[in-house]
């Protein structure tokens, strides 16, 4: 058939590969040193299909045959190496403990690389070592902390000293363990706990914020004693902090130190806001000088929401005293 290409016949071509080309030559003494082999060069045969395999071998052999030099192979080569040399030596820990072998008194951790001392045990540098309990301590079996703690009564001193806590007379010991308080009655003044001399009607505090004690009802601190309140008459104490410790009864009004009756007028009652005279008008009536007086409504008017005043009705409005027709 004529419209077909012959098959590619292949072909001979002479390879060259040269041994140490393009090394420099190293400077030695004949004593030291063997005399260098020459360079010689290695021929052979590749045998190629057709021309269109040819592109593929670009690039690793040259127009003369010799393998081409890569610069930045040896580059990224030479900075792999210097980065794991700068890693070994940066994180020396990580290395150490995956690599050094596990000591007595410890097992492997549950999770991840490494291991993890036995309880009782404390690790220092590749060693797991047995943590010294002082006396009047005992051991916590803790993973954490110093491994021990003071018995109850003893509290811890500088760094492994338990020593006895010292309760006062008057006092007791905190259910901690570690410190003292004062029983009611007494206070607490340095290292002791001084008795508290009350004195005549007074009781002891419970409040431990507070004063050690307090005066009873009717009564209040001056100093170091408790005075008698005086109540007026018509009045009571009302036990309040601050202010006044009395207050008038009902119907009364405080003025100065005395509680006086409210004197309620006709068609009033007393109201006992802390503001005003001390009463208000019934509904229907107004507040006047002389007292309460009726309201006189005008037509299409209506007492308000008070009781004691009027306003017109919808539609209306006022004007002098009477409601006229919005126009």
């Amino acid at each position: 058939m004529t419209g077909r290409t012959p098959p590619a016949v292949p072909q001979d071509f002479p390879i060259q590969a040269a041994e140490n080309e393009g090394m420099p030559p190293r400077q030695h003494s004949d004593s030291s040193f063997p005399a260098v082999v020459p360079a010689r060069r290695l021929i052979g045969t590749l045998t190629l299909g057709s021309s269109k395999s040819h592109p593929a071998t670009k690039g690793f052999w040259s127009e003369k045959g010799a393998p081409k030099r890569r610069p930045l192979a040896r580059s990224c080569s030479r900075l792999a190496i210097v980065a794991g040399l700068v890693a070994s030596l940066a994180f020396p820990a990580f290395a150490q403990d995956a690599t050094a072998p596990m000591p007595a008194h410890a097992q492997p951790k549950s999770y991840g690389e490494g291991w993890d001392c036995d309880r009782g045990y404390r690790r220092e540098a590749d060693k797991c070592l047995a943590v010294i309990v002082p006396e009047n301590a005992f051991a916590t079996n803790r993973t954490y902390g110093a491994g021990w703690e003071c018995l109850h009564g003893f509290r811890q001193v500088d760094d492994a000293v338990c020593l006895k806590v010292v309760v006062p007379d008057g006092g007791y010991l905190d259910p901690s363990g570690k410190s003292w308080s004062c029983h009611r009655g007494y206070m607490e003044a340095d290292d002791l706990c001084e008795k508290v001399v009350l004195p005549p009607n007074a009781y002891f505090s419970q409040n431990v914020y507070r004063s050690v004690w307090l005066c009873d009802r009717g009564y209040k601190v001056e100093g170091e004693t408790c005075v008698e309140i005086a109540v007026p008459e018509n009045a009571f104490l009302n036990g309040s902090s601050y202010g006044r410790p009395w207050t008038c009864e009902r119907g009364f009004r405080e003025n100065g130190d005395e509680c006086k009756r409210v004197a309620v007028p006709e068609n009033a009652f007393f109201d006992d806001k802390s503001y005003g005279p001390g009463w208000s008008c019934e509904r229907g009536f107004a507040a006047s000088d002389d007292g309460c007086t009726v309201i006189d409504l005008p037509d299409n008017a209506h007492l308000d929401r008070s009781g004691n005043r009027w306003r017109c009705h919808d539609n209306f409005q006022r004007s002098q005293g009477r409601c006229l027709l919005n126009e």
